[in-house]
């Protein structure tokens, strides 16, 4: 890319959980690196009145207590999806439409990327309303195409490597779908020894450290794997708990009044030095969140996966099952510490690690700015693509 040419990109996301804005934050990361400027925008804070909290809550608090409404809602979308008309999210979104086109006409971007399909959806009836619009690129951030994917119109579809067949089944022309992988922040892919990472947090460097988290939101069997790990803990002085509740402060609350005085477990409610836990621990046992789960796998951490949110994090967790980045335990009770003892050998630990670096990307962030680019201004076209004023007759270019 010519030095002077300066993009402005619009990035999407949307509150329902803090996974599709940490792929947002590692894009807008990786834009701003190559000298360009980026923002990050959650359509529904347009409403006011705490809207964007209010659709988050409604995921959050469901995935934390009703994870199988949640997963049988994911079954019904992906019965719906079968017939050949739009779905209710979209109806729904498209509400947001006159908000999301007053705010472009008031803005100039060259390109737009969504993390989530909710805005997606909000774009789709634009564009169907022939508003004029840049390109958008969609970034999946599970393993798996999501109910309702194939219906927003995106010009391109960036998708983990070795789902691409799966999107295309859905009715995505081919050359639409491009395998790029799920981005993670820098902090993640930097080199830092775990002697480091141990001393930049302050831990004991003469102790191991097993990680236990559920994700930004604390969902998934964290009080089960707790009393399981009691018993372990007790009988490996050597070996401290830490875990991490996110922004569940009734699971924090619980686990602070029955383990916040034992001894080998740390409590934290939210972290912003996630990557530098994942380096200074030996295992970690997490929820396979689509986010969560690759940024795990570029820390390159031993990795078990317990109690998926029924959906796509099934099938994240099948992803990473069957290519060896993970071990699933659906027992805790019989399996969790098996589990455990076997990621101890260094053989088997050194077999997922390989797979992990074999399967994914630490550079996608990086190879999704370079592709915007490339999107925005391919040799000898437009330098500037004026958006949201309008038809598509109104749109203004720059030619170089």
């Amino acid at each position: 890319m010519s030095g002077e040419f300066i993009m402005e990109a619009l990035i999407l996301s949307c509150s329902t959980g803090g996974g599709h804005h940490m792929a947002a934050e590692a894009v807008q990361e990786a834009l701003i690196r190559r000298g360009h400027r980026a923002d990050m925008l959650d359509p529904y804070t347009l409403c006011g009145s705490h809207m964007d909290e209010k659709v988050g809550n409604c995921y959050i608090k469901c995935a934390q207590r009703a994870p199988w409404l949640f997963g049988f809602i994911y079954l019904l979308g992906n019965l719906y999806r079968r017939l050949p008309f739009k779905s209710p999210v979209y109806f729904v979104n498209r509400r947001m439409a006159d908000l999301m086109q007053q705010f472009l006409e008031a803005h100039s971007y060259d390109l737009i990327i969504t993390t989530h399909i909710f805005p997606g959806e909000i774009l789709t009836y634009l564009r169907e309303k022939d508003v004029a619009l840049p390109k958008i690129l969609y970034i999946a951030t599970d393993y798996t195409c999501i109910p309702f994917t194939e219906e927003i119109d995106c010009d391109y579809y960036l998708v983990p490597e070795g789902t691409e067949q799966e999107f295309r089944s859905r009715g995505i022309p081919s050359e639409r779908v491009i395998p790029m992988g799920i981005p993670v922040r820098q902090g993640f892919r930097e080199e830092m020894s775990r002697e480091k990472a141990v001393e930049s947090l302050g831990l004991d460097p003469d102790k191991h450290y097993i990680l236990l988290a559920g994700g930004s939101i604390g969902a998934g069997k964290i009080l089960q794997a707790m009393k399981i790990l009691r018993n372990y803990l007790e009988e490996h002085e050597d070996t401290v708990l830490i875990v991490i509740a996110g922004t569940n402060k009734k699971l924090y609350d619980r686990l602070k009044e029955g383990y916040g005085e034992m001894p080998g477990i740390m409590l934290l409610r939210r972290t912003e030095c996630m990557a530098e836990y994942l380096k200074a621990c030996d295992l970690y046992l997490s929820k396979p969140g689509g986010i969560s789960a690759t940024e795990a796998a570029v820390a390159n951490i031993p990795l078990i996966h317990i109690s998926p949110i029924p959906g796509c994090e099934t099938k994240n967790k099948r992803f990473f099952e069957k290519t060896g980045m993970s071990k699933y335990v659906p027992n805790l009770r019989k399996e969790l510490i098996p589990a455990m003892e076997l990621l101890r050998d260094e053989e088997a630990v050194g077999q997922m690690k390989e797979a992990q670096r074999k399967q994914i990307d630490p550079l996608s962030a990086e190879k999704i700015a370079v592709f915007a680019e490339k999107a925005v201004r391919p040799e000898g076209s437009s330098r500037r693509f004026h958006a949201g004023h309008g038809t598509k007759e109104n749109v203004c270019l720059i030619t170089d």
